[in-house]
């Protein structure tokens, strides 16, 4: 990821009050709970490693006996219900993080906005996310500010604008 890219959603998870992640996303973002590892490295990480960590964070894990950061705690399954209440109460954003959450939060209509950072390679592999079958009537909702090497956009569903989902693929990458 360039730093031009980086600051870009760094500002635009400043906006995120509370993420929701499966099990194996969080096990991959908690590294930005402590940021020594950042030490040398560009602003730009220092900046996400504070975003993140300002963040509150709900786990959905049958496995998983506690929370290994700051701000955590650990749901045992995704309940519908609750996340639409965190929805209605929450005075800021949430995101969603994992192929396993972002599918239940489609499935059950919570899902606003799905924002993709779109990158010129083909990615393959993993857990699909947005609904297989089924239609999701969706229209423009991102400013048009372009970032290099990255063609930020977002679809979002009748103006609502509270949930977000970062699709993400797999490891396997070809180029086009």
């Amino acid at each position: 990821m360039t730093r031009e890219v980086h600051a870009f959603w760094n500002e635009h998870e400043r906006h995120i009050g509370t993420s929701l992640y499966g099990r194996r996303m969080y096990g991959t973002m908690r590294v930005w709970e402590d940021d020594d590892w950042l030490t040398d490295g560009p602003a730009v990480g220092r900046e996400y490693a504070e975003v993140w960590r300002d963040a509150d964070k709900i786990v959905f894990s049958s496995t998983l006996d506690r929370p290994t950061t700051a701000r955590t705690r650990i749901e045992r399954q995704f309940e519908p219900a609750a996340v639409r209440q965190l929805k209605e109460m929450s005075s800021s954003d949430l995101s969603i993080g994992g192929a396993s959450p972002a599918a239940a939060a489609f499935r059950h209509g919570l899902v606003d906005e799905c924002v993709l950072l779109l990158y010129p390679v083909l990615v393959g592999g993993g857990k699909p996310a947005p609904p297989r079958n089924g239609r999701l009537d969706l229209a423009d909702s991102y400013p048009r500010k372009r970032v290099v090497g990255v063609f930020p956009c977002a679809k979002a569903r009748s103006g609502v604008e509270q949930l977000y989902v970062l699709c993400t693929g797999g490891r396997r990458r070809r180029a086009l």
